[in-house]
């Protein structure tokens, strides 16, 4: 056992500490190995370390939780291999640790503020500097790095040579990197023996660059826009970029390999060989309660979900968990929950909802994105609530992106006239605190027909298939409210100000589109994904594979969803990826 005597001890919990950004000044890691002693080093506390060897269970691991983000994934992928798990309290629960996983979300300035604030740096670096079994996911392994350029510089941990940086967008790619991409394994991975050809799941605007100061950390890269470093390993040191938690099967392997180095895998060898950022195909699930009060998967007709009958009731398409557990044997890439009826008037108290989310990410192991009025709210007693501790709750309880809608409409209108950010939307907050690739844009629009372009103040285009009085051009109005208020702004204005505010990817609907199988509105995807450069989502009158390649081969979309043929079984997720394969277009099998 490793034993910790403190003059200081730490009182609070170490996931309770969620704060405000501040540059860290000083370097745990740095300061422990710079000297041969381990003595008294002046951060929170001093401390004095003996170390001993001593067993726990072996079914155990001890997980590093700074409270930033959904977690619950990591958690429930573990239970899922047949592990216990451990929170880390105090420094002494790390330097105890048989096994430690840290899996880091979030920004880089906050996560280090309370590595220092509470003396958990101090302890990681020990542990590591120990030789001892540990993990790194995503941020857990950008931390280890000298500093980082998010909202700094901010010092790092010290324990790898170099700085993480942004990726260069100028390069052509989109930034946030969102996707499954490819891995360059070298050799002595040890954890990404099972990995081969397959693709893996990366979430993030900041990445590593090898160099010869780091080159003997690195066991993987990965390409997007120029080499980044995607994992390294020294000796039983581990980290990885990308989230194996969120990688399916493939990436339970690469957290089997870390808990039992003599596992192999179940999984067959794939004869396709993963090489670029693939296309996603993303099953999304309407979700309401009927009238009934059940709460069920729907699917609107231009965002109608009720049945042209005399009962006039919901359309009830099945039940969200057991779907989305579906869709991801499937091989969906992501799964997307829309509330359109819930989170109105109290987020917060939307149980059913939250528990969806909390079931789904125990057996779903692909990126889990739920909207529906994340907002600023106060409740019939006059508590008021931000938006931050909505998006809290949420990724809390398993997701791993936010979708926001209307709000972000609002943000952006009072952006566009204000020409500055206050700061204080919910967009704005809750991509500062948990970084902007945690957070998507959902906009809604409908196409309005002009005769000329110079009728209306917003952008328009020429579009493919004239209006109904012959029309050659039009604008695409943004929407609220489910798509019942129209709003004096353009989906492009809208773009391009979200983005500005803080958004990291934009799902692209079309209410004319909705619901009618006749392909997605190439003309809009085509508009919004040439205008920005994050991420953008095709959603929107899917009814045929050949729709999904043709936004594909003709906007710059890096995703496509679809739901009414998913739910009606009228063509199936591996139908559409196959077919995207005979087109030459890189998926994730």
């Amino acid at each position: 056992m490793i034993q910790l005597s403190m003059e200081a001890t730490v009182a609070a919990p170490f996931s309770s500490f969620v704060t405000s950004t501040q540059n860290s000044s000083s370097s745990p890691c740095s300061l422990l190995l710079s000297r041969k002693n381990l003595g008294s080093v002046n951060l929170r506390f001093k401390s004095r370390l003996s170390v001993r060897a001593s067993s726990t269970s072996d079914s155990v691991v001890t997980l590093l939780d700074y409270g930033a983000g959904n977690v619950r994934s990591i958690r429930n992928a573990l239970r899922h291999l047949g592990f216990s798990i451990k929170d880390v309290q105090t420094p002494g629960d790390i330097l105890n640790a048989d096994r430690l996983i840290f899996p880091g979300v979030g920004a880089f300035a906050p996560a280090m503020d309370v590595l220092n604030k509470t003396g958990m740096g101090e302890a990681l670096c020990t542990y590591i500097d120990n030789d001892r079994p540990f993990l790194g996911i995503c941020l857990g392994l950008q931390l280890l790095f000298d500093s980082s350029e998010e909202n700094g510089p901010v010092k790092g941990l010290g324990v790898i040579p170099g700085t993480v940086g942004r990726f260069d967008s100028s390069a052509g790619i989109r930034v946030p990197h969102i996707g499954w991409n490819a891995l360059q394994v070298g050799k002595d991975s040890e954890i990404l023996d099972d990995v081969g050809n397959r693709h893996v799941y990366f979430v993030h605007s900041y990445r590593a660059i090898p160099s010869n100061e780091n080159k003997d950390w690195v066991s993987s890269t990965c390409h997007y826009g120029e080499s980044f470093i995607s994992s390294i390993r020294r000796g039983n040191v581990h980290a990885v970029q990308f989230h194996p938690e969120k990688s399916g099967e493939v990436g339970l392997s690469v957290l089997r390999r870390f808990l039992d180095p003599k596992s192999s895998s179940k999984q067959k060898p794939e004869e396709r060989k993963a090489s670029k950022l693939a296309k996603r195909v993303i099953a999304c699930l309407d979700v309401r309660t009927n009238d009934k009060g059940d709460l069920v998967v729907t699917k609107g007709d231009q965002y109608d979900v009720r049945e042209q009958s005399n009962e006039n009731e919901v359309r009830n398409l099945g039940k969200p968990v057991d779907l989305a557990r579906q869709y991801y044997k499937d091989g969906a890439d992501e799964i997307s929950f829309l509330n359109i009826t819930g989170f109105r008037d109290f987020p917060l108290g939307d149980l059913p909802m939250i528990q969806v989310l909390r079931y789904t990410s125990e057996n779903v192991f692909v990126p889990l994105t739920v909207g529906g009025g994340i907002r600023d709210f106060t409740d019939a007693t006059g508590r008021y609530y931000s938006s931050l501790e909505v998006a809290a709750e949420y990724f809390r309880s398993g997701a791993d992106k936010i979708s926001i809608g209307s709000d972000a409409v609002y943000a952006a209108e009072e952006f566009r006239k204000s020409g500055a950010k206050t700061g204080k939307s919910s967009l704005e907050q809750i991509s500062r605190v948990y970084g902007n690739q945690a957070v998507v844009v959902s906009i809604d629009p409908r196409r309005v027909y002009v005769n000329d372009p110079d009728d209306v103040p917003y952008k328009v285009i020429r579009v493919t298939n004239p209006g109904p009085n012959g029309e050659e051009y039009a604008w695409y109005q943004c929407t609220v409210s489910g798509g019942r208020e129209g709003r004096p702004i353009g989906a492009y204005e809208l773009a391009k100000a979200v983005e500005e505010l803080g958004a990291g990817e934009i799902l692209l609907n079309c209410i004319d589109c909705d619901g009618q199988g006749k392909g997605f509105d190439t003309d809009l995807v085509k508009l919004i994904s040439d205008s920005v450069g994050i991420p953008v989502i095709a959603s929107s009158g899917a009814g045929t594979p050949e729709h999904f390649s043709e936004v594909f081969e003709t906007t710059n979309a890096s995703a496509a969803l679809a739901a009414g043929i998913f739910h009606r079984k009228e063509v199936p997720i591996q139908s559409v990826k196959e077919h995207l394969l005979e087109k030459s277009i890189e998926v994730r099998m």
